[in-house]
């Protein structure tokens, strides 16, 4: 049997590699960290919105013709009325979509929590 020794300096090297990769990992665009109002705008979203978008940075829309939210873009993100809207109750021209009412902290964190998760280009 082959034994191979290794030196405290290799095993520091390899345990720097592994914590390079670790934290590349998290940094990359699978990995992100939410807030406390992004994660619970993310479970209302669940809870209201799942049936048909897809709501996170990943996956596909059960309703084919419902967007994935990742991919709304900045203008509409970025629009002033967009949190009022949602909490006017965001109206659209699709019949089979109902109309949701958030209160401010909710529309401001819903807010948040979308401009977290967009992604450019296709999903």
């Amino acid at each position: 049997m082959l034994r191979v020794r290794i030196s405290s300096l290799a095993r520091c090297a390899v345990n720097l590699l592994i914590a390079a990769v670790a934290i590349a990992l998290v940094h990359s665009g699978t990995g992100y960290a939410l807030d406390a109002d992004q994660q619970q705008a993310k479970a209302l979203l669940v809870e209201l919105c799942a049936r048909c978008h897809a709501v996170g940075r990943v996956g596909r829309s059960p309703h084919r013709e419902a967007p994935p939210f990742r991919t709304l873009g900045e203008r509409k993100l970025y629009d002033e009325d967009f949190a009022k809207r949602l909490r006017d109750g965001l109206n659209t021209m699709h019949p089979d979509m109902p109309t949701f009412h958030f209160n401010q902290r909710e529309s401001e964190a819903v807010v948040s929590y979308l401009r977290a998760i967009q992604v450019s280009g296709k999903p």
